[in-house]
């Protein structure tokens, strides 16, 4: 039962971030070494983070403060990150142009979309694993969550942050980067916001060990504000309803010809 569990939640965790990886990252090299980069620097941020949480000595037992500021440090590297890539663009752009026979997209230059939803997708799937690998190595077992009076629920509301996180990380990605492409800073604040808060909403949860509402209190509306920035990240990627349409035309006509 605990290994059903545990390939279950791993699965609601991770399924979907795989599935954008495996369907828009894995054929391109460079898109590849991009997600690896940003993941990096995701890693450096929690690494300063973690510094400053032990220098700090009477703050340690403090959650709120070791949250609060690991927030804010992912997104200053995430700001590191974009000044890296735009840095590196005329480069990458000569790679691409030298290597055709690695299949090198041109069109990741052109449309910087594509870089930002690659490095936000690095950041949020290397998030995502730092903030679940624990549980799943207490998922495999001996016995399972419930037992001592806690939350049965646990588990699978770890899973469905963590997904959220992913997601989260990818649309704020597309927003952070277009906010500095064109010096609309609201949008830097949307992002930096909506991080904080659906971070900080987190901390409900460790009140939750007997009662479950608190969970509901922290997933819901980090759900909601996970719809309302993923639209946002869509609108500015240059998506819209007529697109979706369109895309949907065209592939039921594509199946219908597959069956003639």
């Amino acid at each position: 039962m605990t290994l059903m569990e545990f390939f279950g939640c791993t699965l609601i965790a991770f399924g979907p971030p795989f599935a954008l990886f495996l369907f828009t990252v894995v054929r391109d090299p460079l898109r590849i070494i991009v997600l690896i980069a940003s993941g990096f620097f995701w890693l450096l941020a929690l690494l300063v983070s973690s510094i400053l949480w032990f220098a700090v000595v009477p703050l340690r037992e403090q959650l709120a403060f070791g949250l609060v500021f690991s927030v804010i440090f992912q997104e200053l590297f995430r700001l590191l990150f974009y000044k890296l890539l735009r840095k590196a663009d005329e480069g990458l752009k000569m790679v691409t142009q030298t290597e055709q026979d690695m299949h090198l997209e041109p069109k990741d230059f052109t449309n910087k979309h594509i870089m930002a939803y690659i490095s936000g997708l690095g950041y949020g799937i290397i998030s995502g694993a730092f903030s679940i690998v624990n549980v799943l190595a207490d998922m495999v077992g001996p016995g399972t969550v419930g037992i001592q009076g806690d939350s049965h629920f646990f588990f699978v509301v770890t899973a469905f942050l963590t997904l959220c996180f992913v997601f989260l990380h990818t649309f704020w990605g597309i927003i952070f980067f277009h906010a500095w492409d064109k010096s609309k800073f609201q949008y830097v604040a949307i992002v930096v916001v909506s991080h904080m808060l659906v971070s900080c909403l987190t901390l409900l949860n460790q009140r939750s060990e007997t009662h479950t509402p608190a969970y509901w209190g922290s997933l819901v509306p980090a759900y909601v504000i996970m719809f309302l920035t993923g639209g946002l990240a869509f609108k500015i990627a240059g998506g819209s309803i007529a697109n979706i349409k369109a895309a949907i035309t065209c592939s039921c006509k594509q199946t219908s010809y597959e069956i003639d």
